[in-house]
């Protein structure tokens, strides 16, 4: 149910601010939203499994406190970010 590190690495590299950046807001964003992405794929299937939505809704939390943050700091990254990832319609 996780990502794989390939995925992971190619996540980082594509979201990256600079060289060696894995903590940024954007990289984490992504990263969770690619767990979350993977999550849903699987609920589709197994829609009894609770204990995983249970982490699906942790990181949808973690993804919102995230980007409230960024848009806080910085709004022009905010929605680079946004509509780099498809997160808002």
């Amino acid at each position: 149910m996780s990502i794989t590190a390939e995925k992971k690495q190619e996540v980082i590299q594509s979201n990256a601010r600079a060289a060696n950046d894995t903590g940024s807001p954007e990289v984490q964003v992504a990263i969770l939203t690619s767990r979350i992405q993977t999550l849903t794929e699987h609920f589709k299937s197994h829609h009894k499994d609770n204990h995983s939505r249970r982490g699906l809704l942790q990181m949808v939390n973690k993804r919102r406190s995230l980007l409230d943050y960024l848009k806080k700091k910085d709004v022009e990254r905010y929605n680079a970010l946004i509509q780099k990832l498809g997160l808002r319609k």
